[in-house]
Parts: C-alpha cells; sequence; structure tokens
C-alpha cells in the first residue's frame, strides 16, 4: 500500500519502520528536519520536511494516491487538520492519533476511520503484563477495542482433553472470547480450531477479546486440576 505518515516521533517512527519492513511505500511528513534525517538515514523513508496540515505538503507526499494517510502528531490539532485535509482529497482509510479524548467527537466528525488513543494502549498493555504474565499480547485491534492475545495450556490444566466446543460452552468461558488458532509444540503445526478439536497441554492458544475479559479467559484456561 501506499501510505503517508504525518508524524515521525516515537510513534509515527516506529510505524514508518514496521511499515517499511512490511514492504509497504511510506512517506512521512515531519516538520523537524533532524527526525526527517535520522530516519531517513536509518531506513530510507521518503521524507518532507514540512507540515502536514499544508495541501502543499500532502500533495508533495502524492496524497491523492494514498490509500491510507496515517496522522501521528503529538498534537491533536494538527492531526484533526491533517485528517480533515485527507478526506478533502478522498483518501480511503484515515488513521489519527488521539491524545485529548476531548477531540473525538471532532475526529469521528472530520471522518477518520480510526482513533488510536497511545495512552489506552500502553496502559492496557501493563495492566496485562501486570495481572496476567502468562499470557503474550499478539495485537490489538479496533482502535484499542480488542485484542489478540496468545495463552499456553500448562500441565495438569483442567482444559486439557477438553474440546473446543466444550471450552466455549462453559458458562464461566467469556462468551465473546474467540478462538482464532491454535499451535501444537509436538506437530509444529498451526490449525484453525474447530468445535471437536482437543485441547492438550503445551498447545499455544491465540484468542481474539476485549480487554476486560481476558483476566477471565485466562484464568479458565490455566486452572491446574488438583490431581
Amino acid at each position: 500500500m501506499y501510505i503517508i505518515v504525518a508524524g515521525g516521533g516515537m510513534v509515527g517512527g516506529g510505524l514508518v519502520r514496521s511499515l517499511l519492513d512490511n514492504k509497504h511505500d511510506v512517506v512521512l511528513i515531519e516538520q523537524k528536519k533532524e527526525i526527517c534525517d535520522k530516519l531517513y538515514a536509518e531506513t530510507g523513508v521518503v521524507a518532507l520536511c514540512a507540515c502536514a496540515t499544508s495541501i502543499e505538503a500532502l500533495n508533495e507526499a502524492g496524497v491523492r494516491k494514498a490509500d491510507v494517510v496515517v496522522a501521528a502528531t503529538g498534537n491533536d490539532a494538527s492531526n484533526l487538520a491533517c485528517a480533515i485535509l485527507a478526506k478533502s482529497f478522498n483518501v480511503p482509510r484515515v488513521i489519527v492519533r488521539m491524545r485529548d479524548p476531548a477531540y473525538k467527537n471532532a475526529y469521528v466528525v472530520a471522518g477518520a476511520n480510526s482513533i488510536v488513543r497511545v495512552t489506552d494502549l500502553m496502559v492496557n498493555q501493563m495492566m496485562m503484563d501486570i495481572e496476567n504474565p502468562q499470557v503474550r499480547k499478539i495485537t490489538t485491534i479496533g482502535g484499542g477495542k480488542a485484542d489478540i492475545f496468545m495463552i499456553k495450556v500448562p500441565d495438569r490444566a483442567k482444559v486439557a482433553g477438553q474440546s473446543i466446543q466444550d471450552i466455549v460452552g462453559n458458562r464461566r468461558f467469556p462468551s465473546e472470547c474467540v478462538f482464532v488458532a491454535v499451535y501444537n509444540q509436538q506437530t509444529e503445526e498451526f490449525s484453525i480450531p474447530r468445535g471437536k478439536q482437543i485441547i492438550k497441554e503445551g498447545n499455544e492458544l491465540f484468542l481474539i477479546s476485549a480487554a476486560e475479559n481476558i483476566k477471565a479467559a485466562v484464568d479458565f484456561l490455566t486452572a491446574k486440576s488438583k490431581t
């Protein structure tokens, strides 16, 4: 995809690196020359030293052919202006970084397709690390509303020997937590779980869940038999 990223700080710069690693075409718009020079030297990204709220800068960055524009500066007013301009060029997807929740409605009115509050994502990650150290978060989806995470089934787990349908049918298992894959360490194979698939000790279970349901899912899947 052709992606324009506005802002080369911690969030925008990290995103630029990841996008380039995944072979996307990326153009960075950043006002600070030292940041432009640093990211260009590190990654080779096309970097425009300009303001992302400028129509001229967006045109130079190729906004008319962009698949996605990400407004990731540290200033909500700038991100909002960038989002409005990107939408005026009919960019299919506009993603914004939000610092102040007071801007949320303005971003919605502007037509942002996704609103990401980085602070919330960081807090959710730290809470998971504190409360559920046996869980590894893979990624966050839906603007922070849900996570894909992995749980390893421990030795003597109660769920070992149970089927997927038995697990999800248990009233103590969160109904909105969904199995998406199972990795069998013995056979080194991933499988898309079906209802009758049996869970074994050592399996790595990949699930999608809202953050508030993760603890209940983890407690259920890692509970051990007393015998």
